[in-house]
């Protein structure tokens, strides 16, 4: 008698993906042999990826990780480890993306924090309102509502 032949879950499909990746990305994933290279993970959707991967790690002022990280230490961190090099610092890192407004901004996509012309945070959008950053001093790499409305949208590409 043989085994019935049975259709694994998705999560044992996906192999390694955890159920904080996929909650960062909304979800979705890409599944070897069921995605075509067309709709396979995005840079920015690896960009994400990457940031939450290393939820909890601490802050710490100029740090570029991999086990610290300040807020455009993890960005820039995030963003190498998918295959794209940003500058150093969050007003670097603005200037050097494609603005986009709110309305039309994505997963992924960097969120930068202002005060006036000043840039003086960023983190990866990980849509409902959300972003994945390390915020400061005492604190750890985090998942966290965005708390103001002075910010600026920025797309790697």
């Amino acid at each position: 008698m043989t085994a019935p032949n049975r259709v694994p879950s998705l999560m044992v499909r996906a192999g390694t993906a955890s159920a904080l990746t996929l909650a960062a990305v909304g979800g979705s994933i890409a599944v070897p042999g069921l995605a075509t290279d067309a709709s396979a993970a995005t840079l920015a959707t690896k960009a994400l990826q990457v940031a939450a991967s290393k939820k909890g790690s601490p802050y710490q002022y100029g740090a570029t990780g991999p086990r610290r990280f300040d807020c455009s230490g993890l960005t820039l961190y995030s963003f190498k480890k998918a295959g794209k090099t940003l500058p150093r610092t969050a007003a670097q890192q603005y200037n050097r993306t494609n603005h986009i407004s709110a309305s039309h901004r994505r997963a992924g996509d960097l969120v930068f924090f202002h005060y006036g012309s000043n840039v003086y945070h960023v983190g990866i959008y990980a849509g409902h309102n959300k972003i994945w950053h390390a915020p400061r001093t005492g604190s750890v790499v985090r998942l966290e509502k965005i708390w103001t409305s002075s910010v600026w949208y920025g797309r790697v590409s």
